[in-house]
C-alpha cells in the first residue's frame, strides 16, 4: 500500500464528523459524488471497508485507525502553523479529553484551572466511565483520557496518575435497617446505588469481600448518573455505595455517613494521550499529572 492521500483521509474524517456524505460534501464544498469517490478510493487503497453506511455513518475498526490518523494530522498541522505564525484567525487550540465523572467532581476541574491560557486552550471534556474512556481514544474522538486501563491504545503513551480511593458508605438509618450483620452477608442483599449500567465498582467490591467470582451487589439497584447525585443518594438512604474518599471523608467524620467495612477500594488511574509533539497537549498532561499526585493516593511499592 502506498501513502494515504491526504484529501481522501480528510474526506473520511469529514464524513464521520458530519454523519452523512451529503453533510460532508457541504462542509468540504464539494459534491456528494466527489465525497463518495474519495472514500471508495481510500477503501480500495487500504483494502478494507472503512465506513458502515448507516445513519449516521460510523467508522469500522479499520476506519477508526484512519480517523485517528486524520485527527492527529490536523493537530500537527495546526501546531506547525502556530509555530510559523500562520494561525491568525484560527481560534484557540482545542483539546478533547475523556474523563470519568468522579474525577470531574473531585480533582480534575481544579487541575484544569491551572492550565496556562497564553496561548488560549479550549478544553472539550467527554464524560465516560474510567474503564471505557480508552474507547474514545481508540475512535479518535479525544486526544487524551483519564482511564483505569494500563495498556496503551495504539499510537498512545500511558503514565500512572495514582489511586482513586472509594469508601463503602451508607446513611446511619440505612445501615441500622439493612446492615445488621457482617458486610459479607449483608451487602450482597442490600439496596445499592450504582452510577449506570457500566458501573461495576459495587459488584467488584462485594466480590472482593465474599470471594465469590460470580457474585455481586444486590438485585435492588438505583441508577444515579452523576457523581454528586450518587453521593446525595447514599446520604438520603436510598442504598449503600462506594463514594470517592474526597467526598465521603468529611461526611463520615461528621456522622452523616458511616463506613460499612474497614477495607476501601482503590482504583488505579492512568493518563493516556496521543504520541504527538503538541505543546498544548504536553502542557495539560503535566498539569494533570501534578494535580493527580496531590489529590490521589500513591501506588504502593
Amino acid at each position: 500500500m502506498d501513502e494515504l492521500p491526504l484529501d481522501q483521509v480528510r474526506t473520511l474524517l469529514a464524513v464521520v464528523d458530519e454523519g452523512t456524505f451529503d453533510a460532508a460534501a457541504a462542509a468540504l464544498h464539494v459534491t456528494p459524488s466527489a465525497v463518495s469517490q474519495r472514500v471508495k478510493a481510500l477503501e480500495q487503497r487500504t483494502g478494507r471497508v472503512l465506513l458502515m453506511r448507516t445513519k449516521p455513518v460510523r467508522a469500522t475498526d479499520s476506519g477508526e485507525v484512519v480517523v485517528r490518523f486524520a485527527r492527529q494530522l490536523a493537530r500537527l498541522e495546526r501546531d506547525a502553523r502556530a509555530e510559523l505564525g500562520l494561525s491568525e484567525g484560527s481560534g484557540p487550540v482545542r483539546l478533547p479529553i475523556a474523563v470519568n465523572a468522579d474525577s470531574l467532581a473531585t480533582w480534575f476541574l481544579p487541575a484544569l484551572a491551572r492550565v496556562p491560557q497564553d496561548p488560549p486552550i479550549c478544553l472539550e471534556l467527554h464524560r465516560e466511565d474510567e474503564s471505557h474512556t480508552t474507547a474514545l481514544l481508540r475512535e479518535g474522538q479525544v486526544m487524551a483520557a483519564v482511564t483505569s486501563q494500563p495498556d496503551p491504545v495504539a499510537g498512545c503513551s500511558v503514565r500512572m496518575l495514582g489511586l482513586a480511593r472509594y469508601l463503602p458508605t451508607a446513611s446511619p438509618a440505612f445501615a441500622a435497617r439493612h446492615l445488621t450483620g457482617t458486610p459479607e452477608r449483608d451487602l450482597p442483599r442490600a439496596p445499592t446505588i450504582v452510577f449506570d449500567r457500566k458501573d461495576d465498582l459495587q459488584d467488584a467490591y462485594v466480590r472482593s469481600l465474599t470471594g465469590d467470582p460470580a457474585g455481586g451487589a444486590g438485585p435492588v439497584r438505583h441508577h444515579v448518573p452523576t457523581s454528586e447525585g450518587f453521593r446525595d443518594a447514599v446520604v438520603a438512604g436510598l442504598g449503600w455505595g462506594l463514594v470517592p474518599e474526597q467526598q465521603a471523608g468529611p461526611l463520615v467524620r461528621s456522622g452523616v455517613l458511616v463506613l460499612l467495612a474497614p477495607r476501601p477500594l482503590d482504583v488505579p488511574l492512568y493518563w493516556q494521550q496521543w504520541k504527538l509533539d503538541s505543546p498544548a497537549l504536553s502542557t495539560v498532561a503535566e498539569v494533570v499529572a501534578r494535580a493527580a499526585a496531590e489529590a490521589l493516593r500513591a501506588p504502593s511499592a
